[in-house]
């Protein structure tokens, strides 16, 4: 990860996504599918590196249990996720970064459905986006790039010149299939993760700026 190399050009519009991004969910969000793992008999050290970032049917779908439903289960799951909003915050920065951007220009582009989207916003203090895109509203997930065109799409910008805001291998996939930017946010990160993007660890020392073109740029806070 190269930690001091900005993106140096600007973009139309910032995409961020949220758990891990924008916010830390990780200790509800593993509460929730330890049990769901246990319940089935997964080995639970082998099985969580693997379900962050994505939908939670295709994280169903791909432990290929059989006799499952993976509606019902994802549904349960969501659930249960909704049930547990305990210790939920938001990343160091992210608030103060997203109230200074031009309302019409960012969104929030997340794995989880809206409502528990929204929870996990109001549970962690922020306010929620101008514009959300969520698990509903596409039929491929991440590491599918549909969410972040749809999102460009909705704010009428190419990908292409968007900058996305990620975490997760799955994010930053979709991200990169849908030919944008990706800056990595390493807050929650146990480990350095492999990655050619530059990245911070939060947004503490991130400021953004409009430049005379109109064009959004990410700088370091005075620059």
């Amino acid at each position: 990860m190269n930690s001091n190399d900005l993106p140096d050009r600007t973009f139309a519009a910032f995409l961020f996504d949220m758990d891990g991004t924008i916010l830390d969910s990780i200790a509800a969000a593993e509460r929730v599918w330890i049990r769901w793992a246990r319940r089935h008999g997964l080995d639970v050290a082998s099985f969580l590196p693997t379900m962050h970032g994505m939908r939670a049917i295709e994280t169903v779908r791909r432990q290929n249990l059989p006799g499952i439903d993976a509606q019902a289960e994802a549904a349960r799951i969501t659930a249960e996720e909704m049930d547990d909003v305990d210790g939920i915050v938001a990343i160091e920065g992210a608030a103060a970064f997203m109230a200074a951007l031009p309302a019409d220009r960012w969104a929030v582009v997340t794995s989880a459905p809206r409502e528990l989207a929204l929870r996990r916003i109001a549970a962690a203090g922020l306010p929620p986006p101008p514009l959300l895109v969520t698990a509903d509203d596409v039929a491929h997930g991440k590491p599918a790039p549909d969410c972040f065109l749809l999102a460009a799409a909705r704010l009428g910008v190419p990908a292409r010149d968007c900058l996305v805001f990620e975490d997760a291998p799955a994010g930053i996939a979709a991200a990169e299939a849908a030919g944008a930017s990706v800056l990595v946010i390493a807050a929650t990160h146990v480990h350095p993760l492999d990655t050619r993007h530059a990245g911070v660890v939060d947004y503490a020392l991130l400021a953004s700026r409009v430049d005379a073109d109109g064009g959004l740029r990410v700088v370091p806070i005075g620059g």
